[in-house]
């Protein structure tokens, strides 16, 4: 079994800046792709970012330039750090990876981190 744990939400004022970390557990060999996602009320679950085990990564428009995504594969580890938070990111932050476990490939969601931005 493998899990992914998500820390680090809270609620922060608009301006502020928030780090996730997601860490991943249990029977991992290797961990392809990883990715942020998050849930806003009422809406569809959308992507954040996502970063390749080598380090390439790519994020929704209305992120650029505030969020950050990284990983440290020898602990199984990945981050978000939100930058100039705005009131439209309080969502639950999920995280999600493409794991090698034993013989089997699948993709794995934590349970998700709220983070709410007032303004």
């Amino acid at each position: 079994q493998v899990q992914l744990a998500e820390s680090g939400g809270g609620l922060a004022q608009a301006g502020r800046s928030l780090i996730l970390s997601c860490a991943a557990s249990g029977s991992v060999v290797s961990i392809n792709s990883m990715g942020w996602y998050r849930q806003a009320p009422g809406q569809d679950r959308e992507l954040v970012a996502t970063i390749t085990r080598t380090g390439s990564t790519d994020y929704a428009d209305s992120v650029k330039g505030r969020f950050a995504i990284s990983r440290d594969n020898a602990k199984g580890l990945m981050y978000l750090q939100m930058n100039r938070l705005k009131p439209e990111d309080t969502a639950v932050y999920y995280c999600n990876a493409d794991v090698v476990s034993g013989p089997s490939r699948f993709v794995y969601w934590g349970r998700g981190t709220q983070v709410t931005v007032s303004s």
